[in-house]
């Protein structure tokens, strides 16, 4: 497990970014520049069986990443290992997870029990895949790597400012606009500026385990 932890957590991102655009494929409905992802879902997609499967086999992977998030963290900070851990888990179970087996359905008129569920995961677990480069960029301090610590925060910026440009695309008078109508776009580039600093840490990492006295240098 601790071997294949690393790929798992490397899979999870890669299949959670792929899922619009490869199901996209066979629902000529969807219009990726203002359909949200969670419309896949919906009762009336005729990919929505793939999709709710997809998301769950998604979250499952970034549940076996876990393990690797915590043994690289671990030795430089306890701490940091958990928050690690607590943010990448939440996102894995709430919102993956949660999002496959409690789909949203827009054909009612008020939220039933599953889209209230969803809604709710979705949230929760979306904060922890925001907040994932702050905790990083405190491990990072933790470790000493001010280059590092720098391009958390840098990530962590980025996300902020694209979450408020999705944020005032979804508010109805401005999404008559050029810039605010793509809510879908808006909604897809913020999720990728969060696969961005993952990727970043499973690189850095990878590179520091490979440096000769690297290990005992941090203990």
């Amino acid at each position: 497990m601790r071997r294949w932890s690393k790929y798992c957590l490397f899979i999870g991102v890669i299949s959670d970014f792929l899922t619009p655009y490869v199901l996209g494929l066979f629902d000529p409905t969807l219009n990726q520049f203002k359909d949200v992802m969670s419309l896949i879902g919906d009762v009336g997609s005729p990919v929505r069986t793939p999709f709710l499967i997809w998301s769950v086999v998604a979250g499952t992977f970034y549940c076996l990443g876990l393990p690797y998030l915590y043994q690289v963290a671990r030795p430089v900070s306890k701490l940091a290992a958990w928050l690690l851990v607590l943010s990448i888990g939440l996102y894995g179970v709430s919102d993956c997870i949660f999002t496959g087996l409690f789909s949203v359905d827009t054909h009612e008129a008020s939220w039933n029990l599953s889209t209230w569920i969803h809604n709710i995961g979705s949230g929760v677990g979306y904060s922890g895949f925001f907040i994932f480069p702050l905790l990083a960029a405190f491990y990072a301090q933790q470790k000493k790597d001010k280059k590092s610590i720098i391009r958390y925060l840098q990530f962590f910026v980025l996300s902020i400012v694209v979450a408020l440009g999705y944020a005032l695309a979804r508010v109805p008078e401005l999404q008559s606009t050029l810039v605010f109508g793509q809510l879908g776009l808006w909604q897809r580039i913020s999720f990728l500026c969060n696969y961005f600093p993952i990727l970043y840490f499973i690189k850095t990492e990878t590179v520091s385990q490979k440096k000769p006295f690297s290990k005992n240098m941090v203990q």
